[in-house]
């Protein structure tokens, strides 16, 4: 019987998602929402006119930011700023919120085609080509027509749409329900820090989320209020080897504090950040500025996807004092990434959190 309400069911329920689909996706991104950040190369008119029908589609929730001018191109009167050279685009990915790349150039310009979807290919970000250079094979991309122009989409990692707004429905649906769950915890935690600590009962943060969007991140406070200002005092104490900062007897951190750490309990308030879309429940874990300031290129592909209150490193890894083996698992699961996945990794995460040992 279930087999067959699932086999009856399942194809009715996607078939009303991929119908429900795109009226959702561009009512919400006309109305300014969900909107994708795209970085045109070239100056010319086939780059002023490709940007120009983008943006007049306010449908595709695509904002253009503006352009790269590319040696020996040609420059016409453009809507938006030229915001520096093809040679800085590796500074624009890293201080510019970029989603997508749009390269338009001209016959005697290609040669800069690889460089652009190398460097893209890196930090895990979709490019654009509207024209089908003659002798510039790209190989996997995706050919679509749009307002006259043939574009080809060269997408890295994961673009799987209908999975990543299912993917949506599960955070919404799964953060709620925690919320009602555990709203008991969530209540007794608050009341007891705010009578133990004093206030603030939360901690808040400046994180990088997708593809660098800042973001405020919550937590239930574990340090003394000026633990930030006092980062200097314990530095030495660092227990990783790489970028990101753990300490185990940070003495910053106050008794309560240590039992909310060991329980994850000073986690939970991050569920209204998956509620708010800044984060989901599963995802690599979301970086400090200083931190994403520091990255190697190839490090930067784990802010391809949206960071997550739990990972795979979290289940597998929690106590690897290495960052570069943390990017690694980041990198497993956005090229390995399902549904499936993430449902297997959910149950996983509270024994890992209790037991400290992330396997």
């Amino acid at each position: 019987m279930f087999l067959l309400i699932l086999f009856t069911v399942q194809p009715l329920v996607t078939l009303a998602m991929r119908a429900a689909k795109p009226a959702l996706a561009t009512g919400l991104r006309a109305r300014g929402r969900n909107i994708h950040c795209m970085l045109v190369v070239g100056t010319g008119r086939l780059a002023r006119d490709f940007a120009d029908k983008v943006e007049d589609r306010a449908g595709l929730g695509i904002r253009v930011i503006g352009h790269l001018s590319v040696p020996d191109g040609t420059v016409v009167e453009l809507r938006r700023p030229v915001l520096g050279t093809i040679d800085e685009i590796h500074r624009m990915f890293h201080e510019l919120v970029v989603d997508e790349g749009a390269v338009c150039l001209e016959p005697n310009t290609l040669q800069y085609l690889e460089p652009v979807t190398r460097l893209a290919a890196d930090e895990g970000k979709v490019v654009r080509v509207p024209v089908d250079p003659i002798g510039l094979p790209l190989p996997n991309a995706r050919e679509e027509e749009f307002e006259g122009f043939i574009v080809r989409s060269l997408v890295f990692d994961q673009e799987h749409e209908l999975g990543l707004a299912a993917k949506r429905l599960m955070d919404v649906a799964g953060s709620l329900l925690a919320f009602v769950l555990l709203s008991p915890i969530l209540l007794g935690a608050a009341l007891v820090i705010r009578l133990r600590e004093g206030s603030p009962v939360l901690f808040r943060q400046t994180r990088v989320g997708l593809h660098g969007r800042p973001f405020t991140i919550y937590k239930f406070r574990t340090m003394v209020r000026d633990a930030e200002a006092r980062m200097g005092e314990v530095r030495h104490l660092d227990e990783r080897d790489g970028i990101m900062f753990k300490a185990t007897d940070d003495p910053r951190i106050t008794r309560l504090g240590r039992t909310l750490r060991a329980t994850s309990i000073d986690e939970l308030p991050q569920l209204w950040n998956v509620l708010r879309g800044d984060m989901s429940l599963v995802g690599p874990r979301p970086s400090l500025v200083s931190e994403v300031a520091e990255y190697d290129i190839w490090h930067r592909r784990r802010l391809s996807m949206k960071p997550g209150i739990t990972g795979l490193w979290q289940v597998e890894a929690r106590g690897e004092p290495e960052f570069d083996r943390w990017v690694e698992r980041d990198l497993a699961y956005i090229d390995r990434w399902s549904l499936l996945l993430d449902a297997r990794i959910l149950p996983r995460t509270v024994p890992a959190a209790v037991t400290r040992t992330g396997k």
